[in-house]
């Protein structure tokens, strides 16, 4: 029923909602506490009834550990990119990692991507 309810919202409500994540994280540790979770569904008025809001935590916070990952919330929500996503993913990786390394340093993103 969540999944529905976000995905009748569209994609920036989602993409707004992963930010907002971000910045209520006050400790960058990628977890979001029961509370601030309520919160955030709040603010993006994607109020569900308390027995639902339980069973959705139930599900995120898998491993008990009252805390739940935005990163794995976004993924349950948008699920796994699929393969034509995946190929334009690695190409856009394999032409930013100049050196080849398997890694790409932000000085190099920077030489390709300009954001204004």
């Amino acid at each position: 029923m969540f999944r529905e309810t976000l995905s009748k919202r569209g994609v920036r409500v989602i993409t707004g909602l992963g930010k907002y994540f971000r910045h209520i994280d006050k400790n960058r540790n990628g977890f979001l506490s029961q509370a601030d979770f309520k919160e955030a569904l709040k603010v993006f008025h994607l109020e569900i009834p308390e027995g639902d809001f339980e069973s959705l935590w139930l599900i995120l916070d898998d491993c008990k550990s009252d805390k739940v990952d935005y990163g794995e919330f976004t993924r349950a929500v948008f699920g796994e990119m699929n393969e034509y996503r995946k190929a334009f993913v690695r190409k856009a990786y394999m032409k930013l990692d100049f050196n080849k390394t398997g890694s790409v340093p932000m000085v190099d993103i920077r030489k390709c991507y300009c954001a204004k």
